[in-house]
């Protein structure tokens, strides 16, 4: 029976002989390995940054939006066949549904705004005072506008870090200041927290403005909403909540006109695109993992020319085919392993750095599949030397040159 001990000892011993030809073959494992799980650590990192920001939402959050947007589970992309868009009378039905809290309408203006340092191209959400507490938005310095701010139409404006940033230098030199959007002049009242951008539908918060929707009519004078946002009571009442506005809005709208979603809904959509996407690129990572096996068999098959004769004299003094087939291919995953740890201590070594920018991480499930797909490399490309290793004639090997 094969000692395994015996065996690993001896691949690492030649190994150690050919200290340069070992590196170069574990080399492309090496970086295979490296490529699959930092594409799977940044898989990771983004679900989760985009799991936040759902959740930053909250349980009990609805959303209307035109045209059917989710359909079987992902984007059914018809939301452009809807032409029209919400307007006040819809947002008054939504507040006399029971169980709901607050209500958002959303419309959005995008032009170029003036600040006392730099002109930037911005865009501005006009919503009402709920729009605070149902993105979360947080108050860095001053103040958010409020329902006074909404009936007396006032010109004011809430500012997101990084715009605040680039027009006036930071947030406290923002409070305060005019902005001037096309021919219009707000003061800027506030500037949030960072959200870290990626908000619902995409939207970068940090760079974004935020203004009474009253206020908004000067550039809105039909009065549309391209999104209208509800908060309920609670989460035990989304389900209803949801009902009630279907059966209201079908009254004036057909059923393929408007969406009615929670966070939940949309995350398991984009969860179920993203988990396609992050399966292609490491399906395209792991082609150099293929490349690398290759280049072990390559190697492997000069090893056993090199060792023809210690070959034919093991198996002159009784070492069996199996002895010679299981000492090649131990070397052979012995190589695949030693570059797939390699591989994943270099992927350490880099998510923790890109951590401290993005989310990215690396779990258990992800050094098993990543150990165990580099050892699987190595049986599979290694099979093949070793079986000629083990079929060559004893005789035959001995004499060898």
């Amino acid at each position: 029976m094969i000692n395994l001990a015996i065996v690993f000892k001896e691949g690492l011993a030649d190994f150690s002989r050919n200290k340069l030809r070992t590196f170069l073959t574990s080399l492309g494992i090496l970086i295979g390995v490296f490529a699959v799980v930092i594409l799977m650590a940044l898989g990771l990192g983004l679900k989760k940054y985009i799991s936040d920001q759902f959740e930053s939402l909250g349980n009990n959050t609805i959303f209307l939006v035109p045209g059917r947007i989710l359909s079987g589970g992902g984007f059914s992309g018809s939301a452009s066949s809807f032409t029209g868009t919400f307007d006040n009378k819809d947002v008054d039905k939504l507040k006399r549904i029971d169980n709901v809290v607050s209500t958002a309408p959303l419309t959005l203006k995008s032009a170029n705004a003036q600040g006392t340092i730099d002109e930037e191209f911005i865009d501005v959400m006009f919503s009402s005072e709920a729009i605070q507490d149902l993105m979360g938005f947080e108050v860095d310095v001053g103040r958010f506008f409020d329902k006074t701010d909404l009936t007396k139409r006032a010109k004011v404006i809430v500012s997101g870090p990084k715009i605040a940033e680039k027009l006036f230098g930071g947030n406290q030199e923002a409070i305060g200041k005019k902005i001037r959007i096309e021919d219009v002049r707000f003061t800027i009242i506030g500037v949030i927290k960072s959200k870290g951008g990626g908000g619902f539908g995409g939207f970068d918060y940090d760079n974004y403005m935020f203004g009474p929707y009253t206020t908004g009519y000067i550039f809105n004078p039909e009065k549309k909403f391209f999104r209208i946002a509800v908060k309920t009571k609670g989460e035990q009442y989304v389900s209803q909540v949801k009902e009630d506005i279907k059966q209201e809005f079908l009254k004036r709208y057909d059923e393929e006109n408007f969406s009615i979603v929670e966070p939940t809904e949309l995350m398991s959509a984009v969860n179920s695109i993203f988990n396609i996407f992050n399966l292609v690129l490491v399906a395209i990572a792991a082609v150099s993992l293929v490349v690398g096996g290759i280049g072990i068999m390559n190697i492997m098959y000069v090893t056993v020319s090199d060792r023809t004769k210690e070959v034919g004299i093991r198996r002159a003094l009784g070492a069996q085919k199996s002895d010679i087939m299981y000492q090649f291919l131990t070397e052979s995953v012995l190589l695949s392993f030693v570059g797939g740890f390699l591989g994943l201590a270099l992927a350490y070594v880099a998510v923790f750095f890109i951590s401290r920018y993005f989310p990215a991480y690396i779990d258990l499930v992800t050094v098993a599949i990543s150990l165990s797909v580099s050892s699987f490399i190595g049986i599979t490309f290694g099979v093949f030397p070793a079986r000629k290793a083990a079929n060559l004639e004893p005789v035959e090997a001995m004499r060898y040159e």
